[in-house]
């Protein structure tokens, strides 16, 4: 027995050793070394961008969408309305070939934008009281998901497979009860998030939890978090996954901008656990978080009502890089260049 116990005692010690290892974390940039601005529109207020090569796509109220060149070149802006209806929207993907934008409340009114600006059509709507579209991303040029709070005691989920020609609504069947007061917030689209065909939904309210599927939305599981919640206007508001293991979601509580705990959460198993980071530090609400590119899953970038802030370290510690206060969404067009927009601007932020 005695001759026995010294290989298990290395074999623990060995094993706890490997547990012990730290990533290392290294500063990807220390701060912005110059700002554009792309857009100035006093009445414009922007929840949702998707870069496409030299240009970043948006979507804002008052039924107004285009794009801002990234290459100087001449911008583009248009109008899409519904008889007297101008829309909001926040929610905004692409193919290779298209755009598509879908607005919040009741009508639901999804876009199909030929890239060029010529083509615009219609290609979903829906009515009724509950009726709140979030977000919505595509998994290819054919597939595509948009997401929306609660109806029926489930979550609202179109898809497409036929490159955003046509929409389908699941009814609840096979789709994960949600819990009174759990819904979602249209903050900056980034409640799903793709990779492959992985796929994940985060909601918010009085409950705040992941929705995962592996199969691009026919089967779920759902996942609890750490996050803030109770309240109806807390819990999360964005998420990122740096790969199909490591993710990150903040947000915290909207009414309560300042607070900086329970408002940030880490995940290094695909969602399935998450665990507070940051505690009191770094931004307290927050609109919208990326993962920095080229960072191997450890750089954070985030704006939101204290201004706009950066972790090496996957969300421990934080640097403020801006005061800017008025950005609900941001997009990353290479490792140092990000693309923020929100009340009244589109922004260009240089990384060094």
């Amino acid at each position: 027995m005695k001759k026995l116990l010294y290989p298990v005692l290395f074999g623990v010690l060995f094993i706890s050793c490997k547990k012990a290892e730290v990533t290392e974390f290294k500063l990807a940039f220390s701060k912005i070394a110059a700002t554009d601005t792309l857009l100035k529109d006093d009445s414009i207020s922007i929840r949702g961008l998707a870069i496409d090569g030299s240009k970043a796509w948006y979507g804002a109220n008052g039924g107004k969408y285009g794009w801002v060149s990234l290459a100087g070149e001449t911008d583009f802006n248009g109008v899409a309305a519904h008889d007297t209806l101008l829309p909001e929207f926040r929610a905004i993907a692409q193919t290779k070939s298209h755009v598509f934008i879908l607005n919040v409340a009741s009508p639901a009114l999804l876009f199909k934008i030929s890239k060029d600006g010529k083509f615009t059509k219609t290609v979903y709507t829906e009515s009724g009281e509950k009726v709140f579209y979030d977000c919505m991303k595509f998994y290819n040029d054919m597939e595509g998901i948009a997401m929306g709070d609660p109806q029926n005691g489930c979550l609202s989920i179109i898809t497409t497979k036929d490159g955003g020609e046509t929409w389908q609504k699941r009814d609840c069947t096979g789709l994960p009860p949600v819990a009174e007061g759990e819904a979602a917030f249209a903050a900056s689209n980034t409640n799903i998030i793709i990779r492959g065909d992985k796929t994940w939904i985060v909601s918010g309210g009085k409950k705040s939890r992941v929705f995962y599927s592996e199969d691009k939305g026919k089967t779920w599981e759902v996942f609890d978090t750490s996050i803030i919640q109770g309240g109806e206007m807390t819990g999360i508001f964005s998420a990122d996954f740096y790969d199909e293991t490591i993710g990150f979601a903040g947000g915290g509580n909207y009414e309560k901008p300042e607070l900086n705990t329970g408002n940030k959460i880490l995940t290094t198993d695909g969602g399935k656990t998450w665990e507070t980071v940051g505690e009191g530090k770094g931004p307290g609400y927050i609109s919208c978080v990326q993962f920095v590119p080229g960072s191997n899953g450890s750089g954070l970038f985030t704006v939101g009502r204290n201004g706009v802030f950066y972790s090496y370290d996957r969300g421990v510690n934080w640097k403020k890089l801006s005061d800017a206060t008025n950005l609900n969404t941001l997009q990353f067009a290479d490792e140092k260049t990000v693309i923020a927009a929100g009340q009244k601007v589109i922004v260009r932020f240089k990384l060094e």
